[in-house]
């Protein structure tokens, strides 16, 4: 994924979350039970279409949802296409899923039109395509609207590969989000996907005399410098999780206990005692119960993630073409 990553009960009140205010009004379960019934599973449907015929489909929508949440809210202003919109960031790089929301979007708006809101259609894909990659589910409180607008120059606040766990924190940390919910997204990880560029020189040139990172275990090393030469391809795309990179499971967390952890932004999470204590317990020998744990935080994670900002009806929209505000 170039590199990186829903829903709540929340009821017309403001919620203030780190001192950041974050608006999460008219979000329910079941919001389109009456104006559109058949709304998520005809979202459901089309994504395992496409995930039937493309398995990496998955980590990409979990990734555009993701982005979306971060710059501006959850409100779909990443699908806007433009040369200056969200999706021309050089961080949005890579983006995929465009149409799988494009073709839930079609159907829908057949079923149901200008009832459904890009950004829940998004919201319920993200959710889906874990489900399918034999993750967890959860219920998806809906009732977002489409946000008008899009910049690039907005996205510089997505959390990039490079970062430290400092920086990853204060990011997320701006969003609502705490150190806790920080660990558990990147466990999205688990069934991600990044280019060499974004590695690569932990592999050789980490340090001004040419060392590799001390923190990759020897013999991880030797196979990540097979898949990625150093004169090789800089867009092969290598799987964030070499065990069971099509699994949403937890082997992501063991990784990063045992320094096989491909980005650095994520390795350093066993390193700063705040995440390492997440990423622990998620690595926990007993497999079945901890697993089981994040499965229910992974969701309860995303819950809060999707709320982000939310827009509603008198700041926001429902497109009728999720690439395009209405005129």
């Amino acid at each position: 994924m170039g590199v990186y990553l829903g829903n709540y009960c929340f009821v017309m009140i403001i919620v203030l979350v780190l001192g950041k205010e974050v608006r999460s009004q008219s979000l329910k379960n079941g919001y389109y039970s009456s104006s559109c019934p058949r709304a998520e599973s005809i979202v459901r449907s089309t994504v395992e279409s496409h995930f039937d015929s493309d398995p990496t489909i998955s980590p990409g929508l979990l990734r555009l949802h993701f982005h979306d949440c971060f710059v501006q809210g959850c409100d779909g202003s990443v699908l806007i296409k433009g040369k200056k919109a969200e999706q021309a960031a050089l961080a949005n790089g890579g983006l995929r899923g465009f149409e799988v929301i494009d073709d839930a979007k079609a159907q829908l708006e057949l079923e149901c039109p200008g009832v459904v809101s890009c950004a829940d259609i998004l919201a319920l894909a993200a959710r889906d395509a874990v489900d399918l990659s034999s993750g967890p589910s959860w219920r998806v409180p809906t009732g977002r609207k489409d946000g008008r607008i899009s910049l690039a120059s907005e996205a510089s606040n997505l959390p990039s590969p490079f970062d430290s766990v400092a920086v990853q924190k204060q990011k997320f940390e701006a969003k609502g989000l705490d150190a806790h919910d920080l660990v558990t997204l990147l466990g999205a990880h688990t069934i991600g996907q990044t280019d060499c560029l974004f590695f690569r020189y932990r592999l050789y040139n980490y340090t001004v005399t040419g060392n590799s990172d001390p923190t990759i275990s020897p013999s991880f090393l030797t196979q990540l410098k097979t898949l990625c030469p150093p004169n090789g391809d800089p867009s092969k795309r290598v799987a964030l999780d070499i065990g069971s990179p099509s699994k949403f499971d937890v082997s992501f967390f063991k990784n990063l206990r045992d320094g096989n952890g491909i980005l650095e932004s994520d390795q350093r999470l066993w390193s700063d005692s705040e995440t390492n204590d997440v990423v622990r317990k998620y690595a926990s020998t007993i497999r079945g119960l901890l697993g089981l744990r994040f499965d229910k935080e992974f969701g309860q994670a995303m819950v809060k993630m999707s709320s982000i900002e939310v827009k509603t009806d008198v700041d926001g929209e429902v497109r009728k073409v999720c690439s395009k505000i209405n005129y």
